[in-house]
């Protein structure tokens, strides 16, 4: 097989494996010669799809047409990373991709600004960070549940009622 039809075969198998990573379009129906030359190349894949799938599959082939090179060749050593996973991984990782699409549009933006600004800051800090997000992984379930609960406790308090209970435990609080 050539690289060009590894390519062209690795990118339908990625646009299939990851339709739903992308809000659909709501067009079921190829729009132009690239995307009916898409499904030209692989008809009976494309019987097989459901209405929500071919959806899928056309927004994520015209969000790979909009990328650069370069974000291209990162989305294929990606994929490529992804098939060399083991099994329980694969799934690991699709679970993962499930939570997020399942995640309000509002928290997911939440999320992205709350990445970049831990991207920002100084690598020690970014070590602590993870290195206190282990220990908290560590944790057996109900201690987790209950720091948790607590942190929880603390996002719903007023600054004055934070500030009381600084000046009543000590000057400890929570990194966000």
């Amino acid at each position: 097989m050539s690289r060009v039809a590894r390519t062209a075969t690795a990118l339908m198998a990625a646009l299939l494996m990851l339709a739903g990573a992308v809000h659909p379009a709501r067009a079921q129906e190829p729009m132009n010669p690239q995307e009916r030359a898409l499904i030209n190349r692989y008809p009976d894949q494309w019987a097989h799809l459901t209405p929500e799938q071919r959806e899928r599959v056309l927004e994520n082939y015209r969000h790979w047409q909009q990328m650069t090179p370069d974000e291209r060749r990162m989305a294929q050593r990606n994929f490529e990373q992804f098939r060399r996973l083991p099994p329980e991984q694969r799934e690991q990782v699709l679970q993962s991709l499930r939570r997020w699409r399942a995640l309000p549009p509002g928290e997911r933006q939440h999320l992205r600004e709350a990445y970049q600004h831990f991207r920002t800051l100084p690598p020690n800090q970014r070590q602590g960070m993870m290195q206190r997000y282990r220990h908290f992984q560590q944790l057996p379930p109900q201690q987790r549940q209950h720091l948790l609960e607590n942190w929880n406790r603390w996002r719903q308090m007023s600054p004055e009622q934070r500030q009381e209970i600084r000046r009543r435990f000590g000057h400890w609080h929570p990194r966000h």
